[in-house]
């Protein structure tokens, strides 16, 4: 059925993108939140929301925010070598070097085992924290729309095959009761069409774009098989600038798309910013520099303010 869901990532990657996130919260304007597992400021962040929750309009639904290129290994590095640096157990893997895993036979298995201890160590803090959460909710009669485990992913590495693999046995071996995983599935139609916005868009994200494409059908076959909504995700082409002049511009065929094929359509936003002391081994300075840092943030915080009136 189509609906429209205003979601936001990276809750918990640092405590000022946090406190970003939780002022769009407390205004009703984000329908869900994606929660990152792994970082030392993750305690913090979530005390601040349990404290939000009696003044909040509606808790937004909460997902796990799987992160293997950020962060600390929860589940130990010496479990898992390939993820983490041995000292420190800050994650040490890039994009490209998860991606890498599936295609080296030699490595995959063995990735695979150690993707697996940490996914479910991941899932599980963050669904500690979700339930806490809910119950607060319901103890101050605070509407919330959860009902089980809402899965996504940092830089969407959950569609690459070898963690794809690694998290679906983790859920079929744990019994968790899914009931969400984001296929990162953008069309690609409505952008190009609009032939005066191309240069507005950088070409990796056209890239990522067909990539994710490539690998969302199984994320569909899944969805069907275990009654989960079918979904088309915005937020890869605008990836680091969802700004509202070009939402407004592109949204009538993007939603007549999405009605057409009776999906959810999911409207990604990183409406928070990091601060520069925030920046810390956890987080790459690569990163910091081309995301975190950038008040372009703030620009996708102006436009989640004013698209609920959009939609």
């Amino acid at each position: 059925m189509y609906t429209t869901d205003i979601h936001a990532d990276d809750y918990a990657l640092t405590v000022n993108t946090s406190k970003d996130m939780l002022s769009c919260m407390k205004k009703g304007e984000l329908d869900s939140i994606s929660i990152v597992p792994n970082m030392s400021c993750f305690d913090e962040c979530m005390e601040l929301l349990y404290a939000s929750i009696p003044s909040l309009p509606f808790l937004p639904k909460m997902s796990v925010h799987l992160d293997f290129v950020e962060g600390r290994c929860l589940a130990g590095a010496d479990q898992a070598p390939l993820l983490a640096d041995a000292v420190s157990g800050v994650m040490k893997l890039s994009w490209g070097g998860v991606f890498s895993l599936s295609y080296l036979p030699r490595k995959r298995h063995t990735a695979k085992v150690q993707l697996k201890k940490e996914i479910k160590a991941q899932i599980e803090r963050v669904q500690a924290a979700v339930r806490h959460a809910v119950d607060i909710a319901r103890e101050h009669g605070i509407d919330c729309a959860q009902h089980g485990i809402r899965i996504d992913s940092h830089q969407h590495a959950h569609m690459i095959p070898v963690v794809w693999d690694a998290l679906t046995e983790v859920i079929a071996q744990e019994r968790y009761q899914v009931e969400y995983i984001r296929n990162s599935k953008e069309m690609l139609g409505a952008f190009i069409s609009e032939a005066a916005l191309w240069k507005t868009y950088r070409p990796v994200n056209f890239v990522k774009n067909r990539l994710l494409s490539l690998y969302s059908y199984k994320v569909d076959r899944y969805a069907r098989t275990h009654d989960m909504e079918q979904m088309y995700l915005w937020g890869l082409v605008m990836s680091g600038y969802m700004d509202y002049d070009r939402i407004v511009r592109l949204y009538p065929k993007i939603r007549t798309k999405a009605k057409r094929d009776n999906r959810t359509l999911e409207i990604l936003f990183h409406p928070g910013l990091t601060l520069p002391e925030e920046v810390s081994e956890e987080i790459g300075e690569e990163a910091a520099r081309d995301f975190y840092l950038r008040n372009d943030r703030h620009v996708e915080m102006e436009a989640v303010s004013r698209i609920k009136t959009l939609i």
